[in-house]
C-alpha cells in the first residue's frame, strides 16, 4: 500500500467534508419542502371539511323539509281517508 502524505490526506478531508455538507444542505432543504407541503395538505384537508359541513347542512335542511311535506302528504290522506269512512 502506498502511503498517503498529508496533503492527500487533506485533499480527503476536504472531499468529506464537501459531502457532508452537502449532505447537511439536501437535508435542510428536503425538510423545509416537506415543511411546506405538510402545511399545504392540512390546508386542503381543512377546506375540505369546511365543504363537507356545508354540504351536511344542507342535506339535512332538504331531509327536513322532505320530512315536513310527508307530515302534511300523510296528513291530507288522513283527512281523505277519514272523509269517506263517515
Amino acid at each position: 500500500m502506498a502511503d498517503f502524505n498529508l496533503a492527500e490526506w487533506g485533499i480527503v478531508g476536504v472531499v468529506v467534508f464537501l459531502f457532508a455538507g452537502q449532505i447537511m444542505f439536501l437535508q435542510k432543504t428536503l425538510m423545509s419542502k416537506l415543511g411546506e407541503i405538510e402545511n399545504i395538505c392540512i390546508k386542503l384537508i381543512d377546506r375540505w371539511n369546511r365543504s363537507d359541513e356545508g354540504r351536511d347542512r344542507r342535506h339535512e335542511d332538504i331531509i327536513k323539509e322532505i320530512n315536513d311535506i310527508s307530515d302534511d302528504l300523510n296528513y291530507l290522506k288522513g283527512r281523505i281517508n277519514g272523509g269517506k269512512n263517515n
